[in-house]
């Protein structure tokens, strides 16, 4: 049973391309983050108090991380997401978003001096190649030429701000659970997105969203977020952070599949080679780390 929740859940993260794409044009990206949040706030809430009887109390240091948190993994990863889909297809976005691990390794090789195997320096290598190759549509000479286009320099920015995130939170993760954790940074999140989002007129324009733009963000919000994290986080408590992690490189494939059925977006051979480089990449990385630290490295809110 755990390895089909696992299963689902690498489904679920793959599929918030296809809500978020399905949002494009159709709700701002503040109000479409504001919202997403808003419900995943509502249901992490009860679901720690179901678990934990309670929601933990915090100190001025932790305060600060949470913000910390929200700021860069809620707030930034976000508003960039959403962004860059409204100029990209969703298949390009969810591969340059499937580096994450591969920045997070060098981040904490450059900032905390954990060692840079050979095995991860390929996975750098490969998951870098990958990510050159789908956004110059397999020329990646030209991006000297011609630049990286505006879509995937926003998709850019969430791996950058995931990458803060994961640094950032570090302290969080010593304090309360990985669930306690993304609630916190959930709310504080929520919290920051709410004055942008108002100044955008989310309340505004509420009465105008249709089945499809509440049926985008009720599955972003519930399912993308909240019952992602929570079988995610299950698998790692029966079976392993390394096992789990696994099932991570299933997102992007999941991404591919799902953004060819329902958005019609061409997999062409640049995506597919894109695809196995990027996947290959994140897969050596994976496998190359002590388990303790696999879970945290591996996590996304997609």
């Amino acid at each position: 049973m755990t390895y089909i929740k696992l299963i689902f859940t690498a489904f679920f993260w793959g599929g918030t391309f296809i809500a978020g794409k399905g949002l494009a044009g159709q709700v701002t990206p503040y109000s479409a983050a504001f919202l997403r949040f808003a419900i995943a706030s509502f249901f992490l809430v009860l679901l720690v108090i179901k678990t934990e009887k309670r929601l933990p109390g915090i100190n001025g240091r932790q305060a600060i991380s949470i913000l910390l948190g929200g700021l860069t993994g809620i707030f930034a990863y976000n508003i960039l997401f959403f962004t860059g889909l409204t100029m990209i297809n969703a298949n390009r976005a969810s591969l340059i978003i499937a580096t994450n691990p591969i920045f997070i390794s060098l981040a904490s090789a450059l900032l905390f001096k954990e060692r840079l195997t050979l095995l991860k320096l390929s996975g750098l290598i490969l998951s870098v190649s990958g990510a050159l190759v789908i956004i110059s549509d397999g020329s990646p000479a030209d991006i000297f030429k011609t630049g990286i286009g505006k879509g995937e320099l926003a998709i850019f920015g969430c791996v950058a701000s995931w990458v803060s995130y994961s640094i950032l939170g570090k302290p969080l993760m010593k304090n309360f659970s990985p669930l306690v954790a993304v609630c916190y940074s959930s709310l504080a999140g929520t919290a920051l997105l709410f004055f942008p989002a108002l100044f955008k007129g989310v309340f505004f324009h509420i009465p105008d969203y249709g089945i499809q733009e509440w049926g985008c963000l009720f599955y972003l919000g519930f399912f993308g977020t909240v019952l992602g994290f929570y079988w995610y986080y299950q698998g790692i408590k029966r079976i392993g952070p390394t096992k789990s992690g696994v099932f991570i490189n299933f997102v992007p494939v999941s991404a591919l599949i799902l953004a060819y059925f329902i958005l019609d977006e061409p997999v062409t051979r640049d995506i597919i080679l894109g695809a196995v480089l990027v996947v290959s990449g994140v897969f050596l990385t994976n496998y190359s780390r002590p388990p303790a630290q696999t879970a945290a490295k591996t996590q996304t809110l997609n």
